[in-house]
This record gives structure tokens, C-alpha cells and sequence, in this order.
């Protein structure tokens, strides 16, 4: 699963090794900041023949995330662009996420669950407060600081993510808390 990139710098960034993404448009490296040594993660966007709905999307995980600054959040650190890619910076996470976690270690003790279910709530409270629906808020978007039962969640990949206006909220079908709410203590508790 994880390759060698061709082209080993962007920005000041060496990119390492491949983590995943959504090919053909999306690539996510682990990378490295040469200029202080801390690791971090780099999502490749490729902007040619990205469709315009997609465009959107991106438009708006760039312009909240560089606006936001929340634990429960991941955090961009820098933005790069070229003529043929966009580069979100992103903070690396150690831990994975949360349904790797799950996995890992199976059921989870209910104090935990419900630090994890706080945690999710408030980036959740973020998220509303800036007007964005993820919409695609699952256990493989949350990711965990460390791989302990300590760890912070960060919510991410905005990928998918729009603005809409405040009463939009109300709407039938747009209840994001309590379908993230319902996934997530499904993956837990089962």
C-alpha cells in the first residue's frame, strides 16, 4: 500500500511515503517539514479534470479549515499550490483513526466511549457554528492523536464537506450530530 513518491518535495515538505487517499483526484502522503524535522501528513489534491461540485467541496475544507483552530479539529499548517495540485499540510495523527482503533481493541469501555462521544460533540459544535455539513462524518474520518484510549479526536476530511445557510440545519435529513452519534456508538458498542 505505501510507495515511494515520484517527485520526493513539495514545498518544504519531503513527502515519504503514501498513505492512502481517493485516486485519481486525492493522494495522502506522510511527509516530513525539512525545516524543522516534525512529521506531518500532506493531502494532494490534483486540480485538473476535477469536476466542479468537487471543487466546491474543496474550496470550502480549505477556507474553514484554514479559519479554524479546534482540538477536535484537524489542524491545516500549510497550503501549498501548483499549477496541477493542491497541498493541504495537515497535523499527523499517530493513532489512526477511529475505526482502526475499534478494531484494534474491540468493545470499548463505556468511560471511554463517552470521552470519545464529547470530543466528537464539540467538533460537531464547530462544524455547526461555521455553517459546514461534513457528510462524511464516519469512524474512518475521525482520527486519533495517539493509539491510546487517551488520545484527542480530530474530525477530518472535508472533502465532501458545503456551507449552508443556518436554517438549512433544521431541514429533515441534515440531523449530522445524531447519525455520527448513531454510527459511532454502533462501531463501539457492537
Amino acid at each position: 500500500m505505501a510507495s515511494t513518491p515520484e517527485t520526493t518535495t513539495v514545498g518544504g515538505y519531503e513527502l515519504r511515503e503514501r498513505l492512502g487517499g481517493r485516486p485519481p483526484s486525492t493522494v495522502v502522503w506522510r511527509a516530513v517539514d525539512r525545516s524543522t524535522g516534525s512529521p506531518v501528513v500532506v493531502k494532494q489534491v490534483r486540480l485538473t479534470g476535477l469536476p466542479s461540485s468537487l471543487r466546491d467541496s474543496l474550496d470550502c475544507e480549505v477556507r474553514f479549515l484554514a479559519a479554524v483552530t479546534h482540538p477536535n479539529i484537524i489542524r491545516l499548517l500549510d497550503l501549498i499550490q501548483t499549477q496541477s495540485s493542491l497541498y493541504l499540510v495537515l497535523e499527523l495523527c499517530e493513532g489512526g483513526d477511529l475505526a482502526a482503533y475499534i478494531e484494534r481493541n474491540g468493545r470499548v469501555e463505556e468511560r471511554v466511549a463517552r470521552n470519545f462521544m464529547r470530543q466528537i460533540g464539540a467538533g460537531l459544535q464547530v462544524l455547526r457554528g461555521h455553517h459546514i455539513v461534513h457528510r462524511d462524518l464516519k469512524p474512518e474520518n475521525i482520527l486519533l492523536s495517539s493509539p491510546d484510549s487517551n488520545a484527542v479526536l480530530k474530525i477530518s476530511d472535508f472533502g465532501l464537506s458545503s456551507f449552508i445557510s443556518g436554517s438549512e440545519f433544521f431541514v429533515p435529513g441534515n440531523t449530522q450530530t445524531q447519525v455520527v452519534a448513531l454510527t459511532v456508538a454502533k462501531c463501539i458498542f457492537i
